[in-house]
């Protein structure tokens, strides 16, 4: 299968599912990046599937344009299961980032290819940096784009998930070292000089995340969060309280006495 095909099938099949996610909006709810659905619910599938769906026809294209550009260059310069491997594990990379960073705002949710896509761009920048991207040398855009990317997440001024792209482009990078070292020892400097900063970052993150927490229109400092366990424990007695009313209601006035609603959630809390 040609690297044309392979990325001319993404496109098609992301447009198709994008598409189904304009129009139904169950459908984009069901498959789409929640940090609730993920962490509280264990609904993994959604790492990958938010990836299929884009906000409107110009997120979608503008995803897909820079899987064209990147794709097939990418696919002739490894192979197309080392690219597919690339694409899928910075769509999962760049979703797990968002994960930790939102972790405590259950609320959040996002769409898009971009993880992906930017694992594809900046695994071609670490194979070879002197690409051109936007009239510039790959390893310039790349460091551009890295910094434009921290200062994103760091300040929370747009709606934009930095998060995803940042975990992306990492994860594309260090795969393309793995996957070819020897080519690497080439561009190790270039290589360093985007990966470097980015992995510090995401240290900081990790093990200092109130860097984060800085006053703008979109997010205060002093917010109190919802933690995760605090839904899980608040839903798991919420549930509890549910199953007791309708328990003492079999013992006033019998089983019949249930609605069929009242019996169906007796019979699930009963597998569990």
């Amino acid at each position: 299968m040609t690297s044309g095909t392979i990325s001319f099938l993404l496109i098609i099949v992301t447009a198709l599912i994008s598409y189904k996610g304009f129009k139904d909006h169950f459908f984009f709810e069901k498959y789409e990046f929640g940090v609730d659905k993920i962490r509280l619910y264990k609904d993994y599938k959604r790492l990958i599937t938010s990836g299929f769906l884009h906000v409107n026809w110009m997120h979608l294209i503008f995803n897909m344009l820079g899987l064209y550009f990147f794709a097939g260059s990418l696919i002739r310069e490894l192979n197309t299961g080392q690219f597919l491997l690339i694409y899928f594990a910075s769509l999962v990379g760049g979703n797990l980032l968002s994960l930790l960073v939102y972790k405590n705002q259950g609320d959040y949710t996002s769409v898009g290819a971009s993880g992906a896509v930017n694992g594809a761009i900046f695994a071609t920048i670490a194979l070879n940096p002197s690409v051109s991207i936007m009239f510039l040398p790959g390893w310039i855009f790349g460091l551009i784009y890295i910094g434009i990317t921290i200062w994103g997440v760091r300040s929370k001024r747009d709606n934009i998930g930095h998060e995803a792209h940042l975990g992306g482009a990492l994860i594309g990078m260090l795969l393309a070292i793995c996957l070819k070292p020897d080519d690497i020892q080439e561009n190790y400097i270039y290589v360093l000089l985007i990966a470097v900063p980015t992995l510090v970052f995401i240290y900081l993150i990790i093990t200092r995340p109130h860097i984060l927490m800085i006053d703008n229109l979109f997010f205060k400092t002093h917010t109190d969060h919802y933690s995760i366990d605090h839904k899980y424990n608040e839903t798991k007695a919420n549930q509890q309280q549910e199953i007791d009313r309708i328990l003492d209601k079999i013992s006033k006035r019998g089983i019949n006495s249930l609605s069929q609603k009242e019996k169906k959630m007796l019979k699930d809390y009963s597998k569990k």
